[in-house]
């Protein structure tokens, strides 16, 4: 295989990977689902949903650390999932 097949094999693998980063979805949540962050596997975030019960003008910094905690959740579980795909686009012997 020559430089150029290469080069151009990795390009199309990028772009495939680019495909999947942004088609993928990843839910991650705090508070037993009090708050939901849906997250793609760019780490953008889609959707945030907040159950009504847990705002409260008297407690604004829980509600703040569940966001934190959901978006770091759903973010944790995106790196896992594009880390399990790279794995199988990658040559036999070559680890992400």
């Amino acid at each position: 295989m020559n430089i150029q097949q290469m080069m151009k094999q990795a390009q199309q693998m990028q772009e495939q990977l680019q495909k999947q980063m942004s088609e993928l979805r990843v839910e991650g949540n705090a508070g037993g689902g009090m708050v939901t962050v849906v997250v793609n596997g760019a780490k953008q975030i889609h959707s945030l949903r907040i159950d009504p019960e847990v705002v409260s003008k008297d407690d604004v910094e829980m509600l703040q650390d569940l966001i934190v905690a959901a978006i770091n959740d759903a973010q944790r579980k995106a790196d896992e999932e594009m880390a399990q795909k790279m794995g199988g686009m990658l040559p036999p012997g070559m680890k992400f």
